[in-house]
């Protein structure tokens, strides 16, 4: 109370959004600048699973958050003719680009390392794609309404914080990419409020970037030695 005028329904909003706005910092900006200067290297996955894990807390806690969000595969079928038909086009895309200007990256990953290859295939989307959905789309999208209350700004933060991200990976190709892929995902979870389809569409792309030979590109590490280790 002060001068008789009762302060504190406002102060409160405004002092969420300023715990709000440092919490943002600090995941979508401190983090990934942090490890991308550390001066000890880092495993990607595990600080990754931490940041999700955190996300997935919160989100279970807010008895406002609708659960089913975190799967909702009943919203796939009905998008699938779109995402295939956008993923097919960017693919052939991608593949002539390769093929053009990078034509010692094409295959470079499934030719000479096949297991490999086939690891990625099947354990990015599980380790990687759904984790990073957790964090940049459920979380995000339900975490952040008061710092970006409009549908297009929210989309728009996800994009770029899920880009932004890629600064660890210490290239503009990941970033670039990962900024265009990032509006497609943030954009088809906005419509679905599905993780089950916007993860299914990560995962597309990504695994296609891994196909095509630009994943090194993404990946955090010596393909040659894990690829190695995996031999029978």
């Amino acid at each position: 109370m002060r001068n008789g005028i009762c302060t504190e329904p406002v102060a409160r909003p405004a002092m969420r959004r300023i715990a709000l706005g440092a919490e943002f910092l600090l995941l979508f900006v401190g983090l990934p600048l942090g490890y991308r200067f550390s001066p000890v290297e880092i495993p990607p996955l595990p600080l990754l699973w931490v940041v999700a894990g955190y996300a997935l807390w919160r989100l279970l806690r807010d008895p406002g958050f609708d659960r089913e969000r975190l799967w909702n595969s009943g919203t796939l079928p009905r998008r699938l003719p779109s995402i295939l038909g956008i993923f097919v086009a960017w693919a052939l895309g991608m593949w002539w680009g390769v093929r053009q200007f990078a034509p010692d990256l094409e295959w470079s990953l499934v030719r000479p390392h096949p297991l490999f290859w086939a690891v990625v295939m099947v354990a990015y989307p599980v380790l990687s794609v759904y984790p990073q959905g957790v964090l940049y789309r459920a979380f995000f999208f339900e975490r952040y309404q008061a710092l970006f209350p409009a549908k297009w700004a929210m989309v728009l933060a996800s994009a770029a914080a899920f880009a932004f991200l890629h600064v660890i990976f210490r290239n503009w190709l990941a970033v670039g990419l990962t900024c265009a892929g990032g509006l497609l995902f943030a954009l088809r979870y906005a419509q679905t409020r599905s993780l089950a389809t916007s993860s299914f569409e990560h995962a597309l792309f990504g695994c296609w970037l891994f196909t095509v030979g630009l994943g090194q590109y993404f990946f955090h590490g010596t393909v040659e030695a894990v690829s190695s280790s995996l031999r029978w």
